[in-house]
């Protein structure tokens, strides 16, 4: 695919408008509310979409409209940022009524995760602009939201420097490389379900020369495996310069025996790429999570793991 310019959105600021939308399934009011009472305690205003109180069955509404919040919150000069409420299922369903010539006209900060992942493929490929891999306003904030996530997230849109090393919690085991080596390129990825389901459409994943992050949760272990073997047999795995895998959130207690564990998986399918592949990076569905600037440029190194070496942010 040819590259085009990146564009980087502008920092949040104090007092900074942010838009909540629901691009794919309901969020429950409770969680939705105390994720709103969350920003709004951080001094923000909050302007919600129309999405958030729709559900036409598994989806926060119609497609043309959740896609019109989409439009509506790029185009409105007033919003200074956009996150959305959860994943679930539904954003496959907007990418053709996306404008996205108005989105590149309008950049700004879009975040989330999961589901999310189509858009951040196609806002970034269309566009140029640096999304946001990371927490949602029910799934995250509107729940114990860690000191961790907070940490990470408010560094990646506040911060007027990059970001640097991507290290876990504290408690938790340090994320391990199964294939050693240094590599750099520009972050892209998210969800491994998404990412395959979109291949063979104008909307699959572009990996050459960059840092594919994959993150997944409650797949058994011989789904992980499908899935891994999907994207090699695409070329998306040999064709980045090299891959991290998150924390698999709830994929091994989904195995049946016999099975091979999710790490084994991994070792398999990826340890043989001849390329850097780190593991167990806590940036997906754990309730700590760190935040991913997509299309920013990053290391890959032994010494140090994942490294955001520029800026994801401008003035």
């Amino acid at each position: 695919m040819n590259s085009i310019p990146r564009i980087k959105p502008r920092r949040l600021k104090a007092g900074a408008t942010l838009g909540v939308l629901a691009p794919a399934s309901p969020g429950a009011a409770e969680f939705a509310s105390a994720g709103v009472q969350y920003l709004t305690a951080q001094g923000f205003q909050i302007r919600l979409g129309k999405s958030v109180n729709q559900e036409e069955g598994y989806l926060s509404g119609t497609d043309a409209l959740r896609a019109a919040d989409i439009n509506n919150m790029f185009a409105d000069p007033a919003i200074d940022g956009i996150i959305c409420l959860r994943g679930g299922y539904g954003t496959m369903r907007l990418l053709e009524l996306l404008n996205y010539e108005l989105i590149k006209k309008n950049p700004k900060i879009f975040m989330g995760y999961s589901d999310i992942t189509a858009l951040h493929t196609s806002i970034g490929q269309r566009t140029g602009l640096v999304t946001f891999h990371g927490p949602m306003v029910a799934s995250d904030m509107g729940k114990d939201f860690p000191d961790y996530s907070a940490d990470y997230l408010w560094r990646a849109l506040t911060l007027a420097g990059p970001l640097g090393p991507i290290a876990n919690p504290l408690l938790s085991p340090a994320a391990e490389f199964i294939s050693p080596g240094t590599a750099n390129g520009c972050l892209t990825g998210g969800n491994l379900t998404l990412l395959a389901a979109t291949l063979g459409t104008p909307y699959e994943i572009d990996t050459c020369g960059k840092i594919l992050c994959l993150e997944e949760v409650g797949e058994a272990p011989y789904r992980i495996d499908r899935l891994l073997t999907q994207l090699l047999l695409a070329g998306k795995l040999q064709a980045a310069a090299g891959i991290v895998f998150d924390v698999c959130a709830d994929c091994d207690a989904e195995a049946k025996p016999p099975s091979f564990t999710v790490e084994e998986v991994l070792r398999d399918r990826l340890g043989g790429l001849n390329k850097p592949v780190l593991i167990n990076l806590h940036f997906g569905h754990t309730a700590e999570k760190a935040t991913l600037p997509f299309g920013v440029m990053a290391t890959l190194e032994e010494q140090s793991g994942l490294i955001i070496t520029e800026t994801a942010t401008e003035g």
